[in-house]
């Protein structure tokens, strides 16, 4: 099963993860200092919170997926219809370790196609690995939850 994912900025994180808790009627799966996640059942969706100075708007959307090789097989298939990506990366982000990999559309939404792999205590991204890529497919595109 994949799920959006649909990560915004708020102001207050507590009040955010009152009003999504009611509105959702979902309790947050993750609460981290300036972070909360929500993995909703019905509509399916992962509901990621980042407290900051600048609320109701949009940090990235995503789409989350159950395994490394769907990750790579998106990657795959947004290289191969033209779309520039991060590539595959392992990376310990967003208080997760995952496989992602990233495409922004032309007015700079950021979509993140990823799995989750096990819990982190650390919100910035690092990079562990990243996978091979072509020559000359090297991409300048930011990732993570900037």
């Amino acid at each position: 099963m994949s799920r959006l994912q649909l990560a915004i900025n708020v102001t207050n994180l507590d009040r955010a993860v009152e009003f999504y808790s009611r509105l959702f009627d979902t309790a947050p799966a993750k609460v981290k200092p300036g972070y909360a996640n929500f993995a909703v059942a019905d509509p399916p969706l992962k509901l990621v919170l980042f407290e900051g100075s600048e609320g109701a708007t949009l940090n990235h959307l995503g789409v989350e997926v159950e395994t490394a090789e769907e990750v790579v097989s998106a990657e795959r298939r947004l290289t191969e219809a033209g779309l520039e990506t991060t590539g595959v990366d392992e990376t310990v982000c967003c208080f997760a370790e995952k496989a992602e990999t990233w495409v922004v559309d032309p007015d700079g939404a950021r979509w993140e196609w990823y799995v989750k792999s096990g819990d982190a205590e650390q919100i910035h991204n690092t990079i562990v690995r990243s996978l091979p890529r072509d020559a000359g497919s090297e991409s300048t595109l930011e990732d993570c939850c900037a």
